[in-house]
């Protein structure tokens, strides 16, 4: 029987409140939902799920424990969920992080993956939905984010062997259904916007071949 190794990394999206002192507990949020679809799709593989997420992490966060967290530990699969934090977190002051620095820290982890692992790279896109009533965030947080939006699209189609758009899915998602379906506060998922998630990563994962 094939084994797979596949690991999840990121912030609190991925960290879904997962148990950290076991490697392989996936939380409540979309891991658990991917693992369970792809247990369903792939009944010959032998699949090992591993989620690293870390609530508030930001990508200078992955790039510090990637060694540890991510290289040791020796994936076929590693996906990665970033970028929220890296606008949300300087939004109270209204300095932002300079994109260059974002890019710099997300490039540094996606070349270790190539350089130190064999393993195929499904990069997940950050996203906002609007949320008129109870969001976490003002007008401005999008402009922001936007533009690291680009630098994530910018690096996706250098580094990933598969690139899964969810700003732009849960844009269209948004439309016939209210957004707080998806995420309350138009950042942390839902069940359903959990469930959304691990089928449009499904979709993805399938395109690797396995």
């Amino acid at each position: 029987m094939k084994k797979i190794r596949l690991l999840f990394q990121g912030d609190s999206i991925t960290d879904a409140g997962r148990d950290r002192s076991d490697i392989h507990n996936l939380g409540h949020g979309y891991p658990k939902f991917v693992a369970e679809m792809l247990k369903a799709e792939y009944p010959d593989i032998e699949f090992e799920f591993m989620n690293t997420g870390i609530s508030g992490n930001r990508a200078e966060s992955l790039k510090a424990r990637w060694d540890t967290d991510a290289i040791a530990l020796q994936p076929d699969v590693i996906s990665i969920l970033i970028g929220v934090n890296d606008t949300w977190h300087m939004d109270a002051s209204g300095n932002w992080m300079p994109e260059d620095y974002f890019e710099s820290c997300y490039r540094y982890i996606l070349s270790e993956i190539k350089e130190k692992t064999n393993a195929k790279i499904i990069m997940l896109e950050q996203f906002l939905l609007f949320v008129p009533r109870g969001s976490v965030h003002p007008a401005e947080f999008r402009t922001d984010l936007d533009r690291k939006i680009q630098i994530t699209r910018k690096l996706a189609r250098e580094f990933a062997d598969v690139f899964v758009p969810l700003d732009g899915l849960f844009a269209a998602a948004c439309v016939g259904n209210p957004p707080e379906k998806w995420a309350a506060d138009g950042v942390h998922p839902t069940e359903d916007g959990a469930k959304f998630i691990a089928k449009h990563y499904v979709r993805a994962f399938k395109k690797l071949g396995f």
